[in-house]
């Protein structure tokens, strides 16, 4: 089993992101860049770690809009750093520059030093100054807000994610007290949850935003069996969406990608001749094939 990998479909270049995020970001670096044939013309694919946190980018022909349905939340620990509150202002101003505020950097009740911003290229972050007494959680947690339609539906979607995973479990639950504004009592103001070795954090808003769940930032999941690959697709598409080339959407209209490691490892060591072949036998595919890639790889 090998941790969530978080998908981010870029607007513009997926490499001219990674170089920026990794510009600042202390343990970043870029993995490998690499370019393959697209319906319209071709794709970049960047993979890169920022903060220890792996990611894999991509830009292609047509974009299909980030929205802040997906942040990922930066945990700025006093116990871990002694200068996390000059950190959290240093990122933020990075972050900001040709970007947008969401909720601006100041105090909160539920933290001396938060804020919420969507960057030059439209990805959402939450930088917060945590609370050293709390349990730790790792410096970057993806965070799905579950909107409308599936707004009220965090806390159920929590529970059906940690029972797909075999070591999911429950962290924190945070409900509302009391209704607040659309927001009813019993939903998740907060709550995080572990699946796949990767901390998640969830959280239910009821207002009228006009965006939710799709396929710009998707939950990626390395898979090296086939037994894994059909376990994952059959659970995660039960009342979902099966989509291409092991895309999918779950009944809460999530994107996961359901991946093989033959895969991702030939994009990066592969020839062109053998990524060629291998991107159009993937093509075809809805649920992953590791024998057919693996085949196809080998020019067999």
């Amino acid at each position: 089993m090998l941790p969530i990998k978080p998908h981010i479909w870029f607007d513009k270049s997926a490499k001219q992101a990674a170089e920026f995020y990794a510009s600042f970001m202390t343990d970043s670096t870029i993995n490998y860049v690499n370019h393959f044939p697209f319906p319209g013309g071709e794709c970049e694919v960047a993979e890169f770690t920022i903060a220890g946190q792996s990611f894999l980018g991509l830009s292609a022909p047509h974009s299909i809009g980030i929205n802040p349905s997906i942040s990922f939340m930066l945990n700025f620990d006093p116990s871990r750093d002694p200068d996390a509150a000059k950190h959290i202002d240093e990122v933020w101003n990075k972050l900001i520059d040709n970007g947008k505020v969401m909720m601006p950097l100041d105090s909160y009740p539920f933290s001396k030093r938060y804020g919420w911003v969507a960057d030059k290229y439209g990805v959402s972050w939450q930088l917060i100054l945590t609370n050293p007494a709390g349990e730790e959680r790792p410096f970057i947690v993806p965070s799905l807000m579950f909107t409308q339609p599936v707004d009220g539906k965090a806390d159920e979607a929590i529970n059906f994610y940690t029972s797909v995973f075999k070591d999911g479990k429950r962290g924190t639950t945070a409900p509302r007290p009391e209704d607040m504004g659309p927001d009813k009592a019993g939903t998740l103001m907060f709550a995080d949850f572990f699946v796949d070795q990767t901390w998640l954090a969830a959280m239910d808003s009821a207002h009228p935003h006009g965006f939710g769940f799709n396929d710009a930032v998707s939950l990626l999941i390395p898979c090296e069996t086939q037994d894994e690959i059909d376990y994952y697709w059959a659970a995660l598409t039960a009342g979902g969406e099966a989509g291409q080339c092991g895309w999918l959407k779950d009944k809460y209209g999530l994107s996961w990608q359901v991946a093989s490691t033959v895969m991702l490892d030939a994009m990066k060591k592969g020839t062109p001749e053998q990524i060629e072949r291998l991107m159009q036998t993937f093509m075809t595919m809805q649920k992953v094939d590791i024998a057919t890639l693996q085949r196809a790889y080998d020019g067999l």
